[in-house]
């Protein structure tokens, strides 16, 4: 038998917001105030929120890969973060729960 898997709810909602969460951050890093941030910022943002939305969508075609990679990005944020010393635990609440979910729904995954 060789029935398509369905995507569960949790993952449907996880990337409908992905995918908003990316189209609000694109402005945002075109803005002056991402620009005052360094030189650095703004490629590093937009590689960031490029290698998300490549997550989610992988995540809404149901691919292992895509788990691991918004983890890899979140880690590196992460880090980034700290080592602005703008890192704050809110930061990390959203992501962790999204691969919290992500690693739960993994079994039914390409």
């Amino acid at each position: 038998m060789n029935e398509k898997k369905k995507r569960p709810v949790a993952i449907t909602v996880i990337c409908i917001l992905g995918f908003l969460a990316v189209a609000i951050s694109i402005p945002v890093i075109f803005s002056d105030y991402a620009a005052d941030v360094g030189d650095w910022y703004q490629p590093f943002a937009l590689c960031n929120v490029l290698i998300v939305l490549a997550a989610m969508v992988g995540l809404w075609k149901m691919k292992r890969w895509a788990v691991y990679t918004y983890t890899g990005v979140v880690a590196v944020s992460q880090i980034v973060l700290l080592s602005m010393e703008v890192w704050a635990p809110m930061s990390l609440i959203v992501p962790a729960m999204v691969i919290a979910t992500a690693f739960a729904h993994i079994g039914k995954m390409d």
